[in-house]
């Protein structure tokens, strides 16, 4: 019986799409990181810079005060602030980034940028083709 779903188990991780998929995790986490460096080491300081050397991180709703035995209870609502505004330039940086990437690579196009339908028969066809392949007719 364990050697059994152990079998399957090597099956199931062998497939060709899960290590596609296992590469595509690593090199996602790689890119995550060149993406954050990029982010907090070129975008983020002009950007300070240009808000007056803002920093949001000590901004904290205190909801008990710290006690000898116990430390002080804080919403810190000034980290989250800042963690949301990387967000939203990770997010940004990534879109040019992959939309740049859509650009050069063809095969990343969705059909829509390649193909047109015919007027008669309404069949997908590429957007150069001067006769329909389907209906044969002339576009």
């Amino acid at each position: 019986m364990f050697s059994n779903m152990l079998k399957e188990f090597k099956d199931f991780a062998l497939r060709g799409n899960m290590i596609d998929m296992a590469v595509g995790i690593i090199i996602g986490v790689a890119f995550g990181k060149v993406v954050t460096s990029l982010v907090n080491n070129i975008i983020m300081p002009p950007i300070g810079f240009l808000l007056g050397r803002v920093d949001f991180s000590s901004l904290v709703i205190t909801l008990h005060e710290k006690t000898a035995d116990m430390p002080a209870v804080v919403i810190s609502y000034g980290l989250f602030i800042n963690t949301l505004i990387d967000f939203i330039i990770v997010a940004f940086a990534i879109f040019i980034v992959i939309k740049q990437v859509n650009r050069f690579n063809p095969i990343g196009r969705t059909p829509s940028e390649t193909t047109t339908s015919c007027p008669y028969c309404c069949t997908d066809i590429p957007i150069k083709a001067t006769r329909c392949r389907h209906c044969t007719s002339l576009i």
